[in-house]
């Protein structure tokens, strides 16, 4: 009979087989997998590069470009293929060439995907497939400078895990889904550049991770949401040429990182916040707007701007004397304004050039004429 120690000795050797059998098991993708990247790459079309050459063999985890697999579970993680990439497959091509085609449904099959990145091509069109939002372990959306329409899922709020949402540079309709305000992971949000139309969800304010929102250049309406000025980790704000109406939430200038507010090319009305100069923001650009009343008298050491843009409103008054007292005005643009009277003396005026005060009714001293005694 064997006795204890040799069976403790089969054991152990047991387990490590087990272990090591495991250990083979996870560096090949799986097969469904596999099939479902071979229907994805189907609807893709890359002539100049040859970017899906590598896509080759039975293991997707091992040298197929841009496929990337949790080393634990073997299955595809992450899927990301750059238009303008620094790595050196593009660098064989003079030019980086265009994809063409659509995003397959297929890659919904992917089931433990937490990124896809499919970036800067120009070419791909179509729509975001709306199953998207059923992969639950998603973190990373990436589909920015594309041809892609259609619209945003309407219930991609089922993404608990998403951090980034990226859909700038293409042809996005529709609205912002109101579903948008359970990703209570989302730190990144960038919907620059579409057609997008509609208003800002109220409540986005539930989304305290938040430290980007950037929502340039769409046909957005209605009032900008209080709720924006209680997340307390926003940094930028970019919400220009839209069509925004109503005034400038007062809390803006209270909130404790806000370094950029770029509200341009909208339909702003109101009076400026005092509390905007003297607040964190550092670019402040409100320029192309309705606002009228005067410039705040509120400036002091803690205002610092690399760039303030009031120019192209209907702004009154002389600009105030407590400007000067600012810690640094880098660009300054007034113009294109109603304001009227002398110019203060001293920083930064001694630095601005005469077309940062042009197009008012009545503004005189350096860097302009003089004043008529």
């Amino acid at each position: 009979m064997m006795d204890s120690t040799n069976k403790s000795l089969v054991i152990l050797l047991s387990n490590v087989v087990v272990l090591l059998l495991a250990a083979t098991t996870v560096q090949s993708c799986f097969p469904s997998d596999r099939a479902a990247l071979l229907e994805f790459r189907a609807k893709l079309n890359e002539p100049y590069i040859g970017v899906f050459n590598t896509w080759k063999g039975q293991d997707c985890c091992k040298g197929w470009y841009g496929v990337s697999c949790d080393p634990n579970t073997g299955r595809v993680a992450g899927i990301t293929l750059r238009g303008e990439s620094e790595d050196p497959i593009f660098q064989k091509a003079k030019r980086s060439g265009l994809m063409t085609g659509s995003i397959s449904p297929a890659i919904c099959k992917l089931t433990r995907l937490s990124g896809i990145i499919i970036a800067d091509w120009k070419g791909i069109s179509g729509g975001i497939p709306s199953c998207i939002a059923k992969l639950p372990f998603l973190r990373h959306i990436d589909l920015v400078g594309n041809k892609i329409s259609g619209v945003i899922p309407a219930n991609i709020g089922m993404l608990l895990r998403l951090k980034v949402l990226n859909l700038a540079d293409n042809q996005i309709s529709g609205v912002i889904p109101p579903s948008i305000t359970r990703l209570t992971s989302l730190a990144h949000l960038d919907l620059r550049n579409n057609n997008i139309s509609g208003v800002i969800p109220r409540d986005i304010g539930r989304l305290k991770m938040l430290s980007r929102v950037l929502l340039s250049g769409n046909k957005i309406s209605g009032q900008i949401p209080e709720s924006l000025t209680r997340i307390y980790r926003l940094a930028d704000l970019e919400i220009s040429m839209n069509r925004l109406t109503g005034s400038i939430p007062v809390s803006f200038g209270k909130m404790s990182v806000l370094a950029t507010l770029n509200l341009d090319g909208n339909l702003i009305s109101g009076e400026i916040p005092g509390t905007l100069m003297t607040s964190s923001i550092s670019n402040l650009n409100l320029s192309g707007n309705l606002i009228t009343g005067r410039i705040p008298n509120t400036f002091g050491p803690r205002s610092y701007f690399t760039v303030l843009d009031l120019a192209n409103n209907r702004l009154q008054g002389p600009i105030p004397a407590s400007i000067t007292a600012a810690s640094f005005i880098g660009h300054l643009d007034v113009s294109h304004n109603h304001l009227c009277g002398k110019m203060p003396a001293g920083s930064p005026f001694d630095h601005l050039d005469a077309t940062s005060f042009a197009y008012n009714t009545c503004l005189c001293g350096k860097p302009l004429g003089y004043c008529k005694k």
